[in-house]
């Protein structure tokens, strides 16, 4: 199949080492200097030289904000047949903009990024095919993520942005809150240290989408629910009570143990 990928970024680079060797594949990017380190695929640097590639299948895997007119820019060139995709962690308007498009397409989440996961190593992680799209585009990237041992989930639109409200927005905005009180120690602990690291990594992400997955309509009450636990836990701080911080500690080792 001739696939292109939109995007030498890690996600992008990622996709291209994983497809290069049984597909031939075609790196779009802008930014010749980024195209340094992409091996066994044809490289771009402009959406007209797309047209004599005539890709099967793109892969869009720039950044987030970017989506959208990145399709846009690119479309005029595909063939009509040829199956768009998107590897995005936030899917606002996307479904909107798939259905008219005119073209077939896919939608996935893997459940990973360069910043935590190892890469040559994903037995552990997760993705998520958006179950409005082509069946057969479907197909291939359920191929592909059990190929690199993914455990995959099959979501809408909907239930994903539900999912991602639930799975980025509350540790995002528990990161957020540390990084705000956070101050120079001379002798940081273990737990520090290690918060320090995820919130080193959380706040490397792009701003727009870190934004995006704040915005999500969903994300508003599950940032309720943060607070709401606050409200419970400094009352029992207040009163020194050893009885109810008892409970609340067996209620949240409960939670974890039940992940």
């Amino acid at each position: 199949m001739r696939i292109l990928i939109m995007g030498a970024g890690k996600m992008g680079s990622f996709f291209t080492d994983l497809l290069s060797f049984d597909h031939e594949v075609g790196v779009l990017e802008k930014n010749p200097k980024r195209l340094r380190f992409t091996y066994n695929c044809q490289r771009f640097t402009s959406v007209e030289e797309v047209k004599d590639f005539r890709p099967q299948l793109v892969i869009n895997a720039v950044t987030v904000k970017y989506t959208i007119p990145a399709f846009e820019e690119v479309l005029p060139f595909l063939p009509k047949e040829c199956l768009i995709s998107d590897i995005s962690s936030v899917k606002t308007h996307l479904k909107e903009y798939y259905e008219q498009c005119g073209h077939p397409y896919v939608s996935t989440h893997p459940m990973f990024g360069p910043t935590f996961a190892n890469l040559n190593q994903l037995s552990e992680e997760n993705a998520i095919i958006i179950s409005e799209g082509d069946y057969m585009g479907r197909c291939f990237f359920r191929d592909l993520y059990q190929r690199i041992g993914l455990h995959i989930y099959e979501y809408t639109f909907d239930e994903h942005d539900r999912t991602v409200a639930y799975s980025l927005s509350i540790p995002f905005v528990s990161t957020f809150v540390f990084a705000a009180l956070m101050k120079h120690q001379d002798a940081p602990g273990t737990t520090f240290k290690r918060h320090k690291q995820i919130a080193q990594g959380v706040l490397s992400e792009d701003d727009y989408l870190l934004q995006e997955i704040l915005f999500n309509p969903y994300t508003h009450d599950q940032v309720v629910q943060i607070r709401m636990e606050l409200k419970e836990l400094l009352d029992i701080i207040d009163r020194r009570d050893e009885k109810d911080m008892k409970a609340y500690l067996e209620k949240i080792r409960k939670h974890v143990r039940e992940m």
